[in-house]
């Protein structure tokens, strides 16, 4: 029998289509169902899109969530809340109703065809590294030995991260 063990993993959310903050509180919701418990949350970002520019601003928020799932399970588990909540998966980077990021799962490095950890992107992207720092500004990047906020103050990407005026659903 295996045993598991507790994990804290950081996520990303993200919408651009639709009542994006409605969405991102649905996705808070089944995370909490079907993942773990949401230790902490950060505000909501407006954020320029990355990739592909001609789509709207996203609402972007960041979590850290404690869980018992397996990293590949907690991709699976975070998939078919996309699904759930109405993703249609039609280009990459593109306009999207819910996107759910797996960034960290604890201090693992994983290397599958399906799922990289820690997301091999993030420290090039403001939209996630400025969320991310308000709630774990000193977690270390276990492949590049940073802190989430030393690569936030020397990633080059200028694209403007705003935060809103309203926060969270509590999530008790």
């Amino acid at each position: 029998m295996e045993i598991l063990n507790l994990q804290t993993t950081y996520l990303l959310l993200g919408s651009n289509l639709g009542n994006s903050k409605e969405i991102l509180e649905n996705a808070m919701q089944a995370i909490e169902e079907r993942v773990g418990k949401i230790i902490l949350c950060s505000k909501y970002y407006e954020t320029a899109p990355w990739g592909v520019e001609n789509q709207p601003n996203y609402l972007n928020i960041a979590l850290a969530v404690d869980t018992l799932l397996p990293a590949v399970e907690l991709l699976k588990q975070t998939q078919q809340i996309e699904d759930l909540l109405g993703r249609v998966r039609k280009e990459k980077w593109g306009a999207r109703l819910i996107d759910v990021d797996i960034i960290f799962y604890g201090d693992a490095v994983i290397n599958l065809p399906d799922l990289v950890i820690p997301h091999p992107l993030m420290q090039e992207r403001n939209f996630v590294l400025v969320p991310l720092q308000e709630i774990a500004p000193d977690f270390e990047h276990p492949t590049l030995k940073k802190t989430i906020q030393n690569l936030y103050n020397t990633c080059d990407d200028i694209a403007e991260v705003k935060v809103l005026n309203y926060l969270p659903l509590p999530t008790e």
